[in-house]
């Protein structure tokens, strides 16, 4: 198993510095709101009353799914996964329009689509051309989930060296929501039955039968320990976006949670290290049926509320501003003393 060094952020006297700081612009206290939680968090995990933003990056994972195949779990086939991949990489996504909106470096990841790509604009991760189905067998062997958390963490750590401190993650691969729903139901309680959506756009008949069939996954198979029910009923994407947050959290990045399926990497990697969630913002509440259940389940409170359920790292995007303007405020914005504003007496 891959050992990771992941610091609390826990820092008594500089909590108390931040948040007198925080109080001390000019302004009533709280008058800020939720961006003052950003700044307090964000100064936490860099651990000074100073925090920046560098260099932020947002990378996608792709991967397919056995389960895919048979299209009983997604109104989409299979081979969207790897069009879809195609558009990040000549730019028309949304995600792309996003990144670039909001200045954030774009990396597409081949983490194990079913597709032979003959492009430099692509980290080729590969595991393998896609999943096993779950219905019949492990979606990966074990050597496989770890090679594929490897992964992710190289990914990051390169982020890393080339200067970002501020990392976004988001995922594309047709069925992951089932994987995520599974791996929710695993590593929450929530009964499988409340944590299956519409993923891409299953109608109420699609859904039920969706649910039907995760059931029966769910109950055929007993996993023993986080990374084998990862193995169990993961994605390459997945496993990937697992090792990536870990690695992320261990080199004190500010981690941004995109939706549904990144939400469901981080249970899983909350699991093996809950000193990750210091360091993770969560971006945006999906549609998706069951991201709101995750958010209240891991006691969190989300940026952006936008109706958001495309993934793609959409909502990590889309919620650098708001970053920003939190750091910004902190640094920039006079304090009453400097102002020589009077505070009440």
């Amino acid at each position: 198993m891959i050992q990771y060094d992941i610091q609390p952020t826990q820092n008594t006297k500089l909590e108390a510095e931040l948040q007198q700081k925080i109080d001390m612009k000019t302004k009533p206290v709280g008058a800020l709101g939720f961006l003052e939680n950003i700044a307090h968090q964000t100064g936490l995990i860099q651990q000074t009353l100073s925090p920046e933003i560098k260099k932020p990056v947002i990378v996608v994972f792709a991967g397919d799914h056995g389960i895919a195949k048979k299209g009983e779990v997604n109104p989409f086939p299979q081979e969207v996964t790897s069009q879809m991949v195609y558009n990040f990489i000549n730019g028309g996504a949304a995600i792309n329009v996003f990144s670039r909106t909001n200045n954030a470096d774009l990396k597409i990841v081949d983490a194990g689509v079913n597709h032979n790509f003959d492009t430099p604009h692509l980290i080729d991760c590969k595991i393998d051309y896609g999943t096993k189905n779950y219905q019949e067998e492990s979606a990966m062997s074990a050597e496989q989930c770890e090679k594929a958390l490897r992964k992710g963490g190289e990914i990051v750590e390169q982020a890393f060296k080339n200067g970002s401190n501020t990392i976004g993650f988001g995922e594309m691969g047709i069925a992951n929501t089932s994987s995520a729903s599974l791996l929710m139901s695993y590593f929450t309680g929530i009964p499988i039955e409340e944590c299956v959506g519409a993923g891409t756009g299953l109608n109420s008949e699609g859904i039920s039968k969706k649910r039907e069939i995760l059931t029966s996954v769910f109950n055929k198979h007993q996993p023993s320990s986080p990374l084998e029910a990862l193995a169990m009923f993961g994605g390459f994407e997945i496993a990937m976006l697992c090792g990536a947050i870990l690695k992320a959290a261990e080199l004190k990045m500010i981690v941004l949670i995109d939706g549904f399926i990144v939400s469901s990497a981080l249970l899983a990697a909350r699991a093996m290290h809950p000193n990750c969630m210091d360091y993770c913002m969560f971006a945006h509440t999906s549609s998706e049926k069951g991201h709101e259940s995750i958010l209240s389940f891991l006691g969190v409170r989300p940026v952006l509320n936008l109706g958001l359920r495309l993934g793609e790292g959409t909502g990590a995007a889309l919620c650098l501003p708001l970053l920003r303007s939190a750091v910004n405020f902190l640094n920039e914005m006079a304090s009453f003393d400097s102002a020589g504003v009077s505070t009440k007496s």
